[in-house]
């Protein structure tokens, strides 16, 4: 193209039109460079991109086509990451890499590898999560095998007792079968071996039951949620559905859930003890942007660009070669080995003296067979009789050694523990320490958070104050526009929430802690923020999030085109107010905050707090000097304005708080809101009485009781019962100093700081849904619902628990003393035993296990919250259990010496028919005790029977199977069969037990508490 000389003869007022296709051509010719240099650049970007991936180059054609899309285009594209070594991903992370990281281009193009937008995440869909699991692996880590049920099998044979016993039954078989051939011999010997396998074989198919209970509820505990954003949403998903691209959310107190990178945040810290054994926080920016799995966030929030998951992080190594130990020993299981210890030397003593007496009355010749003749005649006897009946006599004794040691205590105990927690699951109660089930039982204060757990946890703003005024939901069109611009900086600037809107007709979508997300939902539809608009004005410099201690957060932000900085303060409304020295009105004003009008706004909170609302208050300073700040400015801030929140009181609380106070448990309030607030919702919930001010002993604030002196800590913690604007270190104090008074404490907590006083009590409860990981995993119990209510429930099934565990204690005891009673009798008077070695297994099947599982599984009853608290030292057995275990023992013991002595002449049968009576109505005797033993003190035993069908299950098959080993099983058990008279005799008898019961229930016995 030329250009055509202007002719002299022109008019010189023509030359700005032909001086503008010259500067239009110029303009082409500067883009057309401008895109010859990025297109240059591009191609060596993507040569240097092939050399180091050492792709291979496609020679044959004669040019390269680049298809450029953005990285929010289409994400039904199929994705491919074959190019992609995991390994580096890996290896960057854990060695903290940084020129690695160069090597990708950085954090935001690793991002672009990955087919991740930094602010939308991945796609999402489901062709989209199954490709990177495929290609990168789960966030999941191979378990080590759980134990099989041959190793249950094999850790019940390792008992002494049953190998002698075991041993015994050989030997018995061997000599059996020698002196009457295999048709008849094997039946003594091989009746004990089915006896001995059937109790092992019931015993381990208990326990493999309750270890699979048990790796469940652990598999339930490691299941957290985590926010994560995918197609622009967040989202909340199980940490074992993070794939690698995710772009998750971190805050204090999260988990990180797998190794990555992070992309945005402020004042992020993190705790990598876990990892690295340095206590130290480390904070995490574009200098060190490494986030390691497993770790814990302690300060800020922000988020992160998942790199790797699963076995590609340290933490899922780690984590792979271990198990958690689900052989946990509780307190009172290791109170109840003792007791079993104690009960199996006694019954070891009874042994050994029953085997010296029947030794010496079959070696002096003092037995008799069944035909009435010596059984010992020195030389006379043959050698095989003699080993056989010396194995008899050994296997008598080593059965009642069997019997005599309550191996069903511990059972029982896994048994009540396993059952209560399947059941506290339903009631929203995770357990994650086996002993908080049964000290739960005999707490005696509960201390507990106000928020989300005596409250809903449903935060709406109803009260707004601009200065003095009060001001309407609709009023954003009343205020300035200098006062409503600055709020909707305050609110949308200082959060920790989000707010999506996929399109202008659809409504928002607003994610954060309930308190964000009624102060967002407030400045959304009332004052009309739009956030994103609010956010792309201004520019963050410095974040201080909130925590518990200072009760605020703050944000320095400077804003586009202007050198001047701001501050924004948002928390406590007292406490901001304390850092003010003006105030807005609405009409823009700022007015100057004198003390006249200070104690006013003062009024204006306590009123508020007095309706139980929440006050938060939002402040704002301007800092015009040039200088850049670092740290936000806490003096001479102006007010903004004043939200009330309202949090209402969970349905049930109440009647929750009555029935604590009714079973001896004090509840004590401990929270961060103004005394004001606290006092309102103590009252509406029962821990205070109307009459209780604020300037009463029983309500104090936390700087207060931090401040008094150890001596008068300790005296007034007792009277305390509500705590306002509390940090977690008060909460801390109160729990020690309620300790040393001997005290049982149990504690709610949610927050990263609370895991000390967690820690601390003897009961720590972490909440389920507000509760941060650090929390639940410092905590006992998690509550899944957050309600105080269910804090109540795990009460009750603590109760349960230990009121089980005596109901089997005194069931056990009573047949032990009357089993081991008879047979040392009748072994000492007639140098024979009455109940065979295959009888008084079945007998311990019948006590062990079957009985565990009846009485183990009772539910709880409105009674349990009758009764005070169970001390910590009070003795397993107490003096009601005695009175009953001491009378059904004594008539169980007369009743068959009786038929011992006397029963061939009352029945007119043969020994063996006597044996067999004896049998029958010692079995009958436990049965009708199973019921006694299901109401300690209660005359009505059959009471709340019908809702416990697997108590009436267990009485039904052991009927069965007793009646089918009288009855059929002759030779197996020794028995003979008995006629209706015979059986209505043995039934009639045990049933006695029952008015037995009754009266001797009649007989009162001092209830003297034992001090905790």
């Amino acid at each position: 193209m030329s250009l055509r000389p202007r002719k002299p003869s022109q008019p010189a007022m023509h030359k700005q039109e032909e001086e503008y296709p010259v500067l239009k051509i110029h303009k082409r010719r500067w883009r057309l460079a401008l895109t010859a240099i990025y297109c240059t650049r591009a191609l060596a970007s993507v040569s240097r991109k092939v050399l180091q991936n050492k792709t291979r180059l496609l020679r044959s054609l004669s040019y390269v086509a680049i298809d450029v899309q953005p990285p929010s285009g289409n994400y039904n594209k199929k994705l491919s990451f074959h190019n992609i070594d995991q390994e580096n991903l890996s290896h960057m992370v854990r060695e903290k890499n940084l020129e690695s990281l160069e090597q990708f281009g950085g954090v935001e193009h690793l991002a672009l590898i990955l087919e991740t937008d930094v602010k939308s995440g991945i796609g999402g869909d489901d062709s989209d999560v199954t490709t990177r699991k495929s290609v990168f692996g789960g966030n999941s880590y191979p378990k080590p095998a759980a134990k099989g049920f041959f190793s249950f099998v094999f850790d019940a044979f390792k008992d002494t007792t049953i190998l002698i016993l075991l041993a015994c039954a050989v030997l018995s078989l061997g000599f059996g079968i020698k002196q009457h051939g295999w048709e008849d011999g094997w039946f003594d010997g091989g009746s004990i071996i089915i006896a001995i396998f059937l109790v092992v074989v019931v015993s381990a198919v208990s326990n493999f039951k309750q270890s699979r209970q048990f790796e469940k509820l652990s598999n339930k505990s490691s299941d957290i949620r985590v926010e994560v954003v995918r197609d622009g949403r967040r989202h909340a998903v199980s940490i074992f559905d993070i794939v690698v691209g995710d772009v998750v959310c971190l805050k204090i107190g999260d988990q990180i859930p797998a190794d990555g990178l992070f992309l945005e945040g402020h004042s992020v810290k993190v705790d990598e003890s876990s990892m690295t054994g340095e206590s130290d926080h480390v904070e995490i920016g574009s200098g060190n942007p490494f986030l390691l799995s497993g770790t814990k966030v302690t300060d800020g929030f922000g988020s992160m660009l998942v790199t790797s998951v699963g076995m590609n992080t340290s933490w899922g190594e780690m984590m792979s070669s271990i198990s958690r130990d689900s052989d946990e020993e509780t307190p009172l299981q290791a109170r109840l080995n003792k007791l079993t210890s104690y009960i199996g030397k006694v019954g070891l003593l009874v042994a050994a003296l029953v085997l010296s007496v029947l030794m010496i009355r079959y070696f002096t010749g003092n037995t008799t067979d069944e035909k009435g003749e010596r059984e010992y005649n020195g030389s006379k006897t043959k050698l095989d009789d003699v080993m056989n009946a010396v194995v008899d006599i050994v296997a008598a004794a080593v059965t009642i050694v069997v019997v005599a040691i309550p191996e069903g205590l511990p059972l029982a105990v896994t048994l009540t523990l396993a059952y209560s927690m399947k059941r506290m699951m339903k009631d929203n109660a995770m357990v994650r320490k086996l002993s908080a089930c049964e000290t739960m039982g005999s707490a005696t204060i509960i201390c507990t958070d106000k928020t989300g757990t005596l409250t809903l946890n449903e935060m709406k703003v109803t009260e707004f104050w601009l200065g003095k005024e009060t001001m309407r939901e609709d009023s954003s069109s009343e205020m300035a526009p200098t006062v409503l611009h600055l709020l909707q900086e305050a609110v949308g600037l200082n959060t920790s929430g989000s707010v999506y809107k996929p399109s202008t007709l659809s409504v928002p979508e607003i994610s954060g802690s309930p308190t964000e997300k009624a102060i967002l939902s407030w400045a959304v539809f009332s004052l009309g923020m739009d956030i994103d608009e609010v956010k792309q004005q201004c520019m963050t410099i410095q974040v201080e999030a909130f925590n518990s201690e200072k009760k605020r957060s703050g944000v320095l932000i400077r804003k586009n085109g202007e050198e001047a900085t701001q501050s924004h303060w948002k928390g406590a409304a007292e406490m901001i107010l304390a850092m003010c020295s003006s105030y807005y009105d609405r009409d823009g004003n700022i007015r100057e905050l004198d003390d006249e009008e200070r104690a006013t706004i003062e009024k204006i909170i306590q009123n508020m707090a007095a309706k139980s609302l929440r006050c938060v208050a939002f402040a704002h300073k301007k800092l015009e000097n040039k200088e850049v700040h670092k740290k936000l400015e806490e003096t001479g801030l102006t007010l903004l304005g004043l939200v009330g929140l309202k949090d209402p009181c969970r349905p049930g609380v109440r009647a929750a708080v009555d029935s604590c106070t009714a079973a001896g448990v004090t509840i004590k309030m401990i929270t961060g809101d103004n005394v004001h607030t606290a006092r309102a919702i103590a009252v509406e919930c029962g821990i205070l009485n109307p009459d209780e001010d604020v300037d009463s002993e029983a309500v104090v604030e936390g700087i207060e009781f931090r401040n008094y002196s150890p001596e008068e800590r300790s005296k007034k913690a007792e009277k305390i019962r509500v705590m306002a604007r509390s940090s977690p270190f008060d909460k801390l104090l109160m729990i020690q100093c309620l300790k040393q008074k001997g005290h049982v404490v149990a504690v709610t907590g949610d927050g990263t700081n609370d895991a000390p006083a967690l820690k601390e009590a003897d009961i720590g409860l972490s909440m389920g849904i507000q509760g941060t990981e650090v929390a639940k995993e410092s905590s006992d119990i998690v509550i899944l619902d957050d309600n105080f209510t269910s804090v109540v429930t795990v009460l009750r099934w603590g109760r349960c628990v230990y009121n089980n565990i005596q109901k089997f204690i005194q069931f056990q005891l009573t047949v032990n003393v009357a089993a081991l009673v008879i047979n040392f009798v009748a072994s000492v008077s007639s140098g024979k035993v009455p109940l065979t070695a295959v009888q008084l297994l079945w007998v311990n099947l019948i006590m062990d296990t079957l009985g565990a599982l009846a009485l183990a599984t009772d539910q709880p009853t409105n009674e349990l919250m009758e009764k005070p608290p169970v001390g910590r030292t009070e003795p397993l057995i107490t003096k009601v259990m005695w009175r009953n275990i001491i009378a059904h023992a004594l008539y169980q013991v007369a009743v068959l010496l009786v038929l011992q002595f006397k029963g061939r002449s009352i029945f007119g049968v043969t020994e063996t028919v006597k044996n067999t009576i004896i049998f029958n109505t010692f079995v009958f005797c436990q049965l009708f005790n199973e019921f006694n033993a299901r109401k300690l003190e209660k005359k009505n035993i059959f009471e709340g029977l019908h809702k416990n069908k697997l108590f009436m299950a267990i009485i039904t098959i052991t009927i069965v199977l007793q009646l089918v080993m009288v009855e059929f099983l002759k030779k197996f058990a020794n028995t003979e069969r008995l006629n209706w008279g015979q059986w209505g005799a043995c039934i009639g008898i045990a049933a006695l037990s029952w008015p037995i019961g009754w009266l001797v229930k009649c007989i009162p016995v001092s209830m003297d508490q034992v001090p905790a």
